[in-house]
């Protein structure tokens, strides 16, 4: 029998400080895993506190899995989801199928209470474990397009198979980010949120659309920004018709595969060009 102990991740000031430091202790060039961060993304979320597992050998926090609440609309009906987010194994403890225990005890609870789905994004070295071990979706790479000018928004949208639901809380949550910092830019009809960083000379795009709740208190972008990056998905944009082209796989840090698990026992799948899932949907900027 394992000596691990299984308990569900704890968002108290204890819980947060040994998950901060053994993600610190994982990932020690990612900066951006301060208490400050966790406590915000695991406790403060709107849609409810996070969903998930540590294992415990003693007094030692061996292993961290974690997902989000979140609200979509699957298939025409509001469900409650999760975002699948951070995972880290101790490396004294790599190698003995933590992850896949953690997973299973999280997706097992979170069908208990009532969720219907976890939805994620997976880099090169995970996406394996998520889809052979623990019965993911592999939906599609996101799009990564680089280009000038306006976003090619077609239509109003409104079709999606899946598409995120925010509300002005939740919006104004996901905004209140204790590292990035975002800006507010209107072009006509739409709503450009931009995130501060930026590269090959182009600034990271977290969300574009007609139909986002207000975003009082967002400052307002003042410098002209000609060149953008966006990454999602979204069957409202017709890219064909733009100056915008796709980043090549090889100039990409990961591929960044969206990832699907239903939770109801109907075995629902996502198609890619019915998805609407952009950058503020899941936490990268």
């Amino acid at each position: 029998m394992s000596a691990y102990e299984l308990r569900p991740v704890a968002t108290d000031g204890a819980g947060i400080r040994s998950v901060t430091a053994l993600l610190r202790r994982v990932f020690p060039d990612a900066g951006h895993f301060t208490e400050e961060v966790l406590r915000w993304q695991y406790g403060a979320n709107p849609n409810g506190t996070a969903v998930g597992t540590n294992a415990w050998l003693g007094d030692a926090l061996a292993a961290h899995y974690v997902t989000l609440p979140v609200a979509a609309q699957v298939e025409g009906r509001t469900e409650r989801g999760l975002l699948s987010l951070n995972t880290a194994t101790h490396p004294d403890h790599q190698g003995k199928g933590l992850f896949t225990q953690l997973a299973d005890r999280t997706y097992a609870r979170a069908a208990d209470e009532g969720f219907g789905f976890v939805i994620g994004v997976a880099n090169a070295n995970s996406t394996h474990g998520f889809t052979r071990k623990l019965g993911f979706q592999l939906v599609s790479p996101l799009c990564a397009m680089i280009g000038l000018g306006r976003l090619p928004l077609q239509g109003p949208g409104g079709n999606e198979q899946y598409r995120p639901l925010w509300t002005a809380d939740t919006l104004a949550w996901r905004l209140a980010h204790p590292t990035y910092r975002y800006t507010l830019k209107p072009e006509r009809d739409v709503q450009l949120v931009l995130a501060q960083r930026a590269q090959y000379g182009a600034r990271y795009v977290l969300t574009a659309g007609r139909d986002l709740p207000p975003l009082p208190g967002l400052p307002p972008e003042r410098k002209r920004v000609p060149a953008r990056i966006f990454i999602g998905l979204d069957p409202a944009m017709d890219w064909r018709r733009s100056l915008y082209a796709n980043i090549p796989m090889r100039f990409r840090p990961s591929p960044l595969n969206l990832i699907f698990k239903d939770l109801t026992g109907r075995g629902r799948t996502l198609q890619a060009h019915a998805v609407r899932f952009h950058a503020l949907d899941f936490d990268i900027l």
